[in-house]
Parts: structure tokens; sequence; C-alpha cells
């Protein structure tokens, strides 16, 4: 592990027992500082302003071969971020129970995308699910803006992903109540997300394509998930060239526009809708 990892990991707090759980991130409610990594705060909208340096360590580790069998979550305290979209403050309580646990830059742009084009992306009453939700900040800001959410991810991320769609709803007067339900690319679709019964007008990906073994799995969901009527909107930050890869076996499958684009983070946004034939 490298220098900046381990000045990273300086900061975490000891693992909570199962018990503890619950009560992660209650008290101490201070704004983390964040710098900006070099960026011109001028150059970039006011909402995507004052992110801060984005968490791309690299470490010498491998992400899972396969996910393991559901245990109960247990995850250590890493960071409380705050955030201002769509007239809310909210807090997200991250973890360092992998890449899931932390906020990526392509979840706050797709967060800013939606709040700053609701009108015309109009979301409420939609039924909407979320891939790789992993702290639960682009469910959150879509449930705020009306829509019906499913927010997904693999069994051992649900854990802190329900703590902050509950933190940051509860007590809202929200057309609709998040559900939280596991999904692991590529397995048992059908039987989990029949067709029939599991119409969604909007499919929603940040980030998901980053540094994993699965894009196979990744392409064959989102597939099965984007019936004709659904849109697809899916933003990534370009890191490496199997990214730019994906992209182009993403393109075969979908017929694909591109939404918007943050060069300063090297974030691109999608929209995808199902190519027929």
């Amino acid at each position: 592990m490298d220098a900046e990892c381990l000045e990273c990991m300086s900061c975490v707090q000891p693992v909570l027992s199962a018990a503890e759980e619950e009560s992660c991130g209650e008290g101490d409610d201070e704004i983390v500082d964040n710098e900006t990594g070099g960026l011109q705060q001028d150059q970039l909208p006011e909402t995507l302003q004052l992110w801060g340096d984005e968490k791309d360590i690299i470490c010498d580790i491998e992400p899972p071969l396969k996910p393991k069998a559901w245990v109960p979550t247990v995850y250590a305290c890493f960071d409380k971020e705050q955030y201002w979209f769509a007239g809310y403050q909210i807090t997200i309580q991250e973890s360092i129970e992998g890449y899931a646990g932390v906020v990526w830059h392509a979840a706050k742009a797709v967060c800013h995308y939606l709040e700053e084009n609701r009108e015309e992306l109009n979301l409420k009453n939609k039924k909407v699910l979320e891939l790789g939700s992993g702290t639960g900040l682009v469910s959150i800001v879509a449930c705020i803006l009306g829509a019906e959410v499913t927010a997904t991810d693999l069994p051992d991320c649900l854990g802190n992903l329900r703590y902050n769609l509950s933190r940051n709803t509860k007590g809202k007067s929200l057309l609709h109540k998040p559900e939280v339900r596991e999904l692991v690319w590529g397995q048992d679709l059908e039987a989990n997300f029949p067709k029939s019964s599991c119409l969604y007008d909007y499919i929603l990906a940040a980030d998901v394509v980053y540094h994993h073994m699965y894009p196979d799995e990744l392409l064959e969901t989102m597939k099965h998930l984007c019936q004709p009527g659904t849109e697809l909107i899916w933003a990534n930050k370009f890191r490496f060239n199997t990214d730019y890869d994906f992209l182009s076996r993403f393109n075969m499958l979908f017929e694909t526009e591109l939404l918007a684009e943050f060069p300063d983070l090297e974030v691109k946004i999608f929209k995808a809708k199902h190519k027929a034939g």
C-alpha cells in the first residue's frame, strides 16, 4: 500500500460491532472541509464546487472474485460528507467497505444533472432503479425529486446504503419511500427482476465501471433492465483504457447520446435506450 493510501487511512475509526452499526454517524455532524484538488472553482457549476479530492487511490487490493453469501454488515465509519441538492441538505455516511463506501465524482455529476434538468427530466412518480448505489446519494436525490426509487447493490454494501437512505428521507414529505434491494450483476436477473413486472422508466448508474472484473455481467444486467421505453442514464469518470473499451461495447448494445460532460472531472453522462433487434 503506497504512502497516499496510508495517509487516507489514517483517519479511519475503529470497526463497529453489529449492535453499534445503527448508531454509526450519529452525534457529530460537522461538515468535513474539502480541498479542491487544484480545480478552478470558477470553471465549475456552483453545485459542483468544493467537491474535494476524489478518493481515486489505487491500492494493492483486488476486487472480490465472487460475491460471498450474505452476512450482517459490520463497517467502519470513514467520513461524513454533506451536500445540498434539490433544496435539501444531504448527509452521507461513508465507510471503508470498498469502492461502494465512498461518494465518487460521477455520482455528484448525476445529482447535479438531475437537479438542473428537473423539468425536462421529470422524475415525479417515475419508477427508477439505480445500479451500484453505493452510499445512496443518487437514489436519495432521485427520491427527493419525486421518483419511486429502488436502490441496489451487492449484499455486503446494503447496510450503509439503507442507513443513508433512511437518514436522508425519513420525516420528509416525499411522494415515495425508497426501496433497497440486493442485485448481483448477471445473477438470477429474471427470477429477482422479472421483465413482466419490473418495468422501470429510468435506470441510473454512476461510476459502475471502475477497476472491476465483471463488464459482461454489468452489460447483461443493463440490457435485461432496459426494456423498450426505459432510459438508462450512465455517468462515469474515464480513467483507464478499459473504461473506453466498455463504452464501445455499450454503444453496440444501446442507442447512446452524450448528455453532459465535465472535462475537469473527466466525467461524461450518457443517455441510452434499448436498441431494437
